[in-house]
């Protein structure tokens, strides 16, 4: 692979949210679909125009096209401490035939937790015909607070990839990530029964999981499948500086502690290597972080100039980031918006706007074109 390409973000300055605003093509305003949500992780659209917006609590809403919420019942347990607890939300890319929903969470499991996958119907104001996708191993389920990950992605071929952090392991050749006896730090696909395809890489090595599909990914809170060009698109926290946007290859190793453009918190090194051979480099390397969560490919036809491009939401960063692509190299970005809240999620529905989840404030705005 090619060094990380660096790409100087352009500024922006700060907006009110009733503003008409302004990217180098489009135009564009800010509407609010709902407000007053604790901590929301990431939102679905039902085929009825309602949201699903999990909240990190534990707790899932049904959003009204009006803004009112309602809560829904039989959502699994939860061990919401820390930045786990529910994550993820996805409707299966046949929901209007077959109804399945999917849930990324936190399981507790014994004095610990780990990242699990499950499914259910919705009916009425409560989830029924819940089933596990993914039950992770109980043996490796820890008590720390740090790096769930988790997003899902389907590849509209009847598998679904989804995200696992490291967990908050060592900044050393001892974190799991780069072990595949451990799903931790993992990037995985299953076919959407949870069952595991014949395809993975490494099934029949000895000891290692057999989900995973690539490795070394310290906490990937952005994932989206591209299926115009079979493309899985991932971007990651990288600790203090170094966080990446990566094209998610099969079996591939994504370097994570042996190589990263980031130090420890502390300002101590984790590495001298921001590449090595065997090692997949990141397409982009943000250095200062943006703090990464959300990502989405938008397809839309409300802004034709956007269509194709990569949105990235940043939470500490509190920034929106376009990134153009040309086959795999990104070849421009822009902060969209900024200094407007923690941005936890990124999405494009079948209405063609883009809609985004803020962690704080907790609400969901689409972006709508400015006449």
């Amino acid at each position: 692979m090619k060094l990380a390409t660096i790409l100087l973000l352009l500024p922006m300055t700060v907006f009110a949210a009733s503003d008409v605003l302004t990217s180098s093509v489009h135009r564009f305003r800010v509407e609010t679909i709902a407000d007053g949500l604790d901590h929301p992780w990431a939102a679905a659209k039902l085929p009825d125009g309602c949201f699903l917006v999990t909240e990190r609590r534990g707790t899932l809403q049904r959003v009204a096209p009006d803004g009112t919420k309602t809560q829904i019942g039989g959502v699994p347990p939860v061990a919401a401490r820390g930045q786990g607890g529910l994550l993820d939300i996805a409707l299966h890319p046949d929901h209007a035939e077959n109804g399945w929903i999917y849930l990324a969470y936190s399981k507790p499991i014994g004095e610990g937790s780990l990242t699990a996958i499950a499914r259910a119907k919705l009916q009425d104001d409560r989830l029924t015909d819940r089933e596990m996708i993914f039950d992770p191993p109980a043996d490796q389920a820890t008590g720390s607070g740090l790096h769930f990950g988790c997003r899902m992605a389907f590849d509209g071929r009847g598998h679904i990839f989804f995200s696992i952090g490291d967990r908050g392991g060592p900044t050393n050749p001892e974190n799991l990530a780069q072990k595949l006896s451990s799903v931790t730090g993992k990037i995985h696909r299953l076919h959407d029964d949870g069952r595991v395809p014949d395809g993975n890489p490494f099934i029949g090595q000895k000891g290692a999981m057999p989900s995973i599909w690539a490795y070394g990914s310290r906490n990937a809170q952005g994932l989206v499948y591209d299926t115009a060009t079979d493309r899985l698109w991932e971007t990651e926290h990288g600790p203090r500086g170094g966080d990446e946007l990566n094209l998610i290859r099969k079996g591939a190793n994504y370097g994570w502690p042996l190589a990263s453009h980031g130090i420890n918190y502390s300002g101590t090194t984790i590495t001298e290597n921001q590449s090595l051979p065997g090692m997949e480099d990141p397409v982009v390397q943000w250095t200062p972080v943006i703090a990464a969560s959300g990502l989405a490919l938008y397809r839309g036809d409300k802004f034709p100039r956007w269509r194709g491009n990569l949105f990235a939401g940043g939470l500490a960063s509190e920034k929106l980031v376009r990134l153009e692509l040309n086959g795999t190299a990104v070849t421009k970005q822009e902060i969209v918006l900024q200094d407007t809240g923690r941005i936890r999620d990124v999405r494009e529905f079948d209405d063609g706007f883009l809609y985004l989840v803020y962690d704080e404030p907790g609400k969901v705005v689409r972006l709508v074109p400015a006449e």
